[in-house]
């Protein structure tokens, strides 16, 4: 009897209680409900960030990925630079030596190639963000002469004339001369002629000249002034301004 008794006691099992199984599985379920609930969330704001940056990028500050050499030492492959799509909306216009991005649809080149309307749409929210190359049709100069202005090369020194006036460019990428090609135009009225600073290394305005528009970019295509460095943070802060157009007459002949 004692040993049936003791054998009894060893079989008793110290496992949990009837229903505590079911019990542990019931009480994941609200944790998988929050973290669901929690990724929604961060969709959701991640959604109303790109949406907003995009808005942002359209119609008030663009990051713009700098693609070649044509502006150095000012701007250098590979920077991020922040556009100012504000500064020409509220009847300013293009001053010279401003630093603009322009799109240059039937000025620099005759019409934006085809692409695959999604690759293209995704490519051109990227470029919006500053995280890949601009669109093709898209450019970035220097504004050297405003409409009604004489464009002259050169004066005796090598200098580039503005309404008779020789401009010193202290922009100019160091051993450039101002231009290895002679012109004289006159911009039309709503238009700009528009230089790299690199110039040995730019396809500008001197390259367009025999054709349709004669290489003069329309305000209207102008997208936006380049007002600050964004990127790389060694070279963080506003682009540089310049006074070499200071002392340049207005084209009607009053110092402007």
């Amino acid at each position: 009897m004692d040993t049936d008794a003791k054998h009894m006691e060893r079989d008793r099992s110290p496992g949990p209680e009837a229903g505590s199984g079911e019990r542990s599985r019931s009480s994941r379920i609200p944790d998988r409900i929050a973290a669901s609930m929690s990724w929604r969330r961060a969709a959701v704001l991640g959604a109303v960030c790109s949406v907003f940056l995009l808005l942002l990028s359209n119609y008030v500050l663009q990051p713009f990925l700098i693609p070649s050499g044509s502006m150095e030492t000012t701007l250098r492959v590979g920077d991020r630079v922040l556009v100012n799509k504000l500064a020409y909306r509220f009847g300013s216009v293009p001053h010279r030596g401003d630093v603009v991005v322009f799109d240059g649809t039937g000025s620099f080149v005759r019409e934006a190639p085809a692409e695959n309307p999604v690759t293209a749409l995704l490519h051109g929210a990227a470029a919006s963000l500053g995280l890949a190359e601009p669109a093709e049709t898209d450019f970035v100069k220097r504004v050297v002469g405003v409409g009604g202005d004489r464009v002259v090369c050169c004066d005796r020194r090598g200098r580039i004339q503005v309404n008779g006036r020789s401009v010193d460019e202290e922009y100019l990428y160091p051993g450039d001369a101002p231009s290895g090609a002679s012109f004289d135009i006159v911009v039309p009225d709503g238009r700009l002629w528009v230089m790299g600073d690199h110039r040995s290394n730019s396809r500008d305005s001197r390259d367009h000249l025999g054709e349709p528009g004669g290489g003069m970019v329309p305000v209207d295509m102008v997208i936006g002034r380049v007002d600050w460095l964004g990127w790389p943070l060694g070279r963080l802060g506003a682009v540089p301004d310049t006074t070499a157009f200071d002392s340049v007459r207005a084209p009607g002949g009053t110092d402007g």
